[in-house]
Parts: structure tokens; C-alpha cells; sequence
């Protein structure tokens, strides 16, 4: 069904329109596609295809058995789940606080943190600095390093302000003539409102969280407290070859390299990909309703 005033689309551009997307869909499941299938091949089957198995003969779970048995792998996991849980409380907190109190006008200094949160979104600060104020502050080789620094991002603080000021006073007017203090207005009255931004802030947090790995490699001098995205990124971006003291298994156990390098990645993208759909629908009212004002 078209809308009003436009004429629809001819048999050629539609064909030509889902050519264009199934492309689109092939440039991102094929390679998805083979790397779960190289994750899941065995050894003859990663030899015979050349290091990448597009869809395997036989399934196998070696491979994840390998890096779920307790060695480097496993351990990292742990962090980066600690790591992505504490921080977006954290963060979640602390934006929503801010938020609340930059769309209250007439509070403590309202203008001046608006402009320092303004300035903050537009100027980043550089890796020295960063790292000389970490370190001042005694947080090297501690996972403090990995969340205090990033915890409010102001970009968030400014979508959830804007859908704090899309709230109606009438409501929040009543419980402060029924005596409701500020926190208490937050609490009981403005976050179960505003369920569908807290879950998209929330996911931006856990999915920066998530992914981060920087910060661990600059932070982080300690190998074994770095999160799953740095030992991703030494194993598959640099190509280092895992060996058998790093995993929980016997060497006649052992997969083949590329199906463990590919496990790796798969588990580190499988979290979000669970998470997401759950999300999705707050989308359009999280984001796209909250930056109506500014």
C-alpha cells in the first residue's frame, strides 16, 4: 500500500530493490555463516577447506569445550561479563542522575554542567591525558581503569535529558506538592516512566562495555585480568597461536587453531546478539523520542 500522492514503484525497481537487499543480507550472513561453521569443523574438514569451513560435514564442539575448560579464555569471559555488568549499573546510575538533574530547570549550576556535558560530547580527551590522570589517581592494573573513566558518556545524558523533559510536570508537580523529594520523584515516579530509554542507554553501556578492549591494553599490564575483547584480539586480529598450557585440555585434545580462534569470536559476539532482540523494540521510543528536544 502506497502513500497518498505517490505512485507505486514499477516491477523493475522492486526486483532491482531486493537484489540490493539481498546482497546487503549476504555480505553480513555468509561471513557470519562461516565463521560459526569454521568454529564447529573438525580438524579434516578445516585442513581439506584451507583454514575456513563454510558448512562442515560433521559438527563438532572441541573447540568450545577447549576454551570453556578453564584456561585464558574462560577466565577472560568472567571479566568481561563483571566488567559489562558493574560498569552499565554504574554508568546507569550515574547518566540517569545527571539527566535528571541537567531537565530540572531552575537546579544547583543547571546551565554550566549543561555546557560542560555540551563541550564534553564535542571534545574528547587524548590517550596521554587519559592515561597520566589514571594513573595519578593509582588505577593502572586495576578493572577500576576500565569503567571510572568512561562512565558517563554524554551523548546518553543528553537523550535521556531530552526524554526527561518530555515527561509531563502536571505529574511530576503532584508528588512534590504531596511532599516527594527529588530522589523520590526519580525513583517512584520518573524511571518507571521512562522504561524504554533506561533499556536502550542501558545496551549502549553494556554494548561499549563490551566490545572495549583499549583501555585493557593501555590499563592493563597484568595478562591475566584482561577481558574477552583483548584476548580476541591477540588470538584472531594478531594471529597468536593458543597454546596447550593456555587451555584446560590434553594436547591430543586440542582443535584445530582456526576453529578456536573462530569459537572466540562467535562467544564474543553471541552475548549481544542475545541480548539485542529483546531490546529492540524500546528503540524507536528510547532514542528517536528523547532527541525531539534538546
Amino acid at each position: 500500500m502506497t502513500a497518498p500522492g505517490l505512485s507505486p514503484a514499477s516491477a523493475p525497481a522492486r526486483a532491482a530493490k531486493g537484489i540490493v537487499l539481498l546482497a546487503c543480507c549476504a555480505v553480513v550472513i555468509v561471513p557470519f555463516v562461516t565463521v560459526v561453521s569454521t568454529s564447529l569443523a573438525t580438524r579434516d574438514q578445516v585442513t581439506r577447506s584451507g583454514g575456513l569451513v563454510f558448512l562442515p560435514d560433521k559438527v563438532s564442539f572441541a573447540a568450545y569445550r577447549a576454551i570453556l575448560s578453564g584456561g585464558v579464555v574462560t577466565r577472560a569471559v568472567v571479566v568481561s561479563l563483571l566488567v559489562t555488568a558493574v560498569g552499565t549499573a554504574l554508568s546507569l546510575a550515574a547518566t540517569a542522575l545527571l539527566a535528571y538533574g541537567l531537565s530540572r530547570r531552575g537546579t544547583f549550576a543547571h546551565k554550566p554542567f549543561l555546557m560542560i556535558v555540551l563541550f564534553a560530547l564535542l571534545f574528547t580527551p587524548g590517550i596521554i591525558p587519559s592515561y597520566l590522570t589514571v594513573k595519578s589517581l593509582g588505577l593502572v592494573d586495576t578493572y577500576w581503569s576500565l569503567t571510572l573513566p568512561v562512565m558517563i558518556n554524554a551523548f546518553n545524558v543528553i537523550i535521556m535529558r531530552a526524554f526527561f523533559m518530555e515527561l509531563p510536570e502536571e505529574v511530576i508537580d503532584s508528588a512534590r506538592i504531596d511532599g516527594a523529594g527529588d530522589f523520590a520523584i526519580l525513583w517512584r515516579i520518573v524511571l518507571p516512566l521512562s522504561k524504554g530509554v533506561l533499556a536502550v542507554i542501558a545496551l549502549f553501556y553494556a554494548v561499549g562495555y563490551w566490545n572495549a578492549f583499549f583501555a585493557a591494553l593501555i590499563y592493563l599490564n597484568d595478562t591475566a585480568m584482561w577481558p574477552l575483547q583483548l584476548v580476541l584480539r591477540t588470538y584472531v586480529v594478531n594471529q597468536s597461536q593458543v597454546g596447550v598450557d593456555q587451555l584446560g585440555v590434553s594436547g591430543a585434545d586440542v582443535p584445530p587453531q582456526e576453529a578456536i580462534q573462530m569459537a572466540i569470536l562467535v562467544l564474543s559476539i553471541v552475548p549481544i546478539l542475545v541480548v539485542y532482540p529483546f531490546v529492540q523494540r524500546h528503540f524507536t521510543k528510547g532514542v528517536l523520542i528523547g532527541a525531539v528536544k534538546g
